[in-house]
């Protein structure tokens, strides 16, 4: 199974593509889309629509992954994710792959075995279990990573989420 874990945003879009193979997991990419904040929404978010086409092209992957929206303050942000979650969906969509989405807690739980746990701790897990020789940067990457790894120790129990 392949696995695109997307922490998305319109300034900054990490992504995170995993193999896995039984119980193993292979990180065979990662890093962000980053787009100019001089331009315009539409050309940012069409930049990274693009992007997203090459990773979905390249990797083939069986499902895309994201992390459930919980914004209680800053609006603005919330619309850049939501809109760039949008993007996203509509490229996965035209490709036949599958969505799925995870709650900040359950993505901790999954990486780190506790659902409160800080950054810190699961960017030292997401090394750690992907075997990598540094902790993935940027931060949007790891974050990236984290969702599809949440993905592929739940894909098996929960097969049909959205």
């Amino acid at each position: 199974m392949i696995i695109l874990g997307l922490d998305p945003g319109i300034a900054t879009t990490g992504y995170g593509v995993l193999q896995k193979e039984g119980q193993r997991l292979t990180a065979l990419d990662y890093g962000a889309i980053v787009t100019p904040p001089h331009e315009a929404p539409p050309a940012r978010l069409l930049a990274i629509y693009n992007r997203l086409i090459g990773l979905l092209e390249l990797h083939q992957p069986d499902a895309l992954v994201t992390e459930r929206l919980f914004f209680a303050r800053n609006e603005t942000t919330a619309f850049g994710v939501g809109r760039t979650i949008g993007v996203a969906l509509l490229a996965a969509a035209q490709r036949g792959i599958a969505w799925v989405e995870y709650t900040p807690p359950e993505v901790k739980q999954a990486v780190v075995g506790y659902g409160n746990a800080e950054k810190k701790q699961v960017q030292f897990m997401i090394q750690r279990l992907l075997n990598l020789p540094v902790p993935p940067k940027p931060d949007d990457a790891a974050d990236a990573l984290a969702i599809a790894i949440c993905h592929a120790h739940s894909a098996l129990t929960l097969p049909n989420r959205r």
